[in-house]
């Protein structure tokens, strides 16, 4: 009987110890399952040597290219949620963005220019002779658009998901906050207010994996950035744009939203209700859903020229000669 109180034992000790390792390391444990879930959907990896570094992907499904980019601090597997869906009708490529995931630069500063070069080296590794689809959530909608600004004919069409190229309007928010409070506070911002709390233990995972990991590396170089925003130029954006918003953003709210509709040339606005700044971790069935009606529409046409206003008569002044 001392064999079977010995195996109780060692199952006990698994036990505390997964326990303990979930409230220790939520965030690689999320990265590690979601991954995880990517490879049960079919995906498979691929590296190749970038001028950044060694860079990763996964991709799987047959058709046109459309290619997923995930959110800073994220990796590919943010998508595992939506893929099951796309594979069927498109080949999906799911990069880990430079600096992010298994792709490296792994350590030290992480500047904007870097992603973006990563990805320019991707898609010139990977993409086939027909234009790409390139659909992107938060840094990757933003990344997406200015690729599609710098090589529109290299790209089909962007569908943007909570994100895009002009300055943000929460300056009172940081991504990497000091404390378990200012973690929750940002969090709140991201998430719809019915979504369910965000644990203490994953609060305090997301102070320390902020700091240290891809975000805190490229706060380090914050000045970077200037240099990929397209305010006042978005109207030289000739690639049709899909916005994919959820309504409870409050990082990039809808007014961010119509700031960016507004200034696109040829562009649309879809929204999804009770769902944050990431769609694909929050409500990834509503994004499914929404990503499938899209991608079967045809890309938004140009948007009529505005009439010119009609000249006001100053007071006074006589309308018609011989009064």
């Amino acid at each position: 009987m001392t064999w079977i109180v010995g195996i109780l034992l060692v199952i006990v000790m698994i036990g505390l110890a997964g326990f303990w390792y979930v409230r220790e390391n939520p965030l690689a444990l999320y990265e590690k399952t979601t991954r995880s879930e990517l490879e049960k959907a079919g995906f498979v990896t691929s590296t190749f040597d970038s001028g950044v570094g060694r860079l990763t992907y996964w991709e799987a499904g047959t058709g046109p290219e459309l290619i997923l980019l995930h959110g800073v601090g994220d990796q590919a597997g943010a998508f595992q949620g939506i893929v099951e869906s796309l594979t069927s009708d498109f080949r999906v490529v799911i990069p880990d963005l430079a600096g992010h995931g298994a792709s490296e630069p792994i350590e030290g500063p992480l500047s904007m220019h870097t992603v973006y070069e990563g990805l320019e080296d991707l898609l010139d590794e990977i993409a086939a002779e027909q234009p790409v689809i390139l659909a992107g959530s938060s840094m990757g909608a933003w990344l997406s658009t200015v690729y599609a600004y710098r090589h529109p004919e290299e790209v089909a069409r962007v569908i943007a998901i909570n994100g895009g190229p002009l300055r943000g309007e929460r300056t009172d928010l940081s991504l990497t906050p000091g404390d378990r409070e200012a973690a929750r506070t940002l969090m709140a911002a991201l998430r719809d207010p019915e979504s369910a709390p965000v644990p203490d233990f994953v609060l305090d995972d997301i102070v320390e994996q902020s700091a240290s990991g891809p975000i805190g590396r490229m706060m380090e170089r914050w000045e970077d950035f200037e240099e990929y925003l397209l305010d006042g130029r978005l109207s030289e954006v000739s690639v049709p744009v899909d916005l994919v918003w959820g309504e409870s953003d409050q990082l990039m709210s809808l007014d961010y939203a119509g700031r960016v509709l507004d200034g696109l040339p040829r562009a649309r606005l879809t929204t999804i209700e009770r769902c944050g700044h990431h769609p694909a971790n929050e409500c990834p069935s509503k994004l499914a859903r929404t990503l499938a009606e899209i991608l079967a529409m045809e890309p938004p046409e140009a948007k009529a020229p505005a009439e010119p206003a009609e000249p006001e008569e100053p007071e006074g002044r006589m309308t018609e000669v011989g009064d």
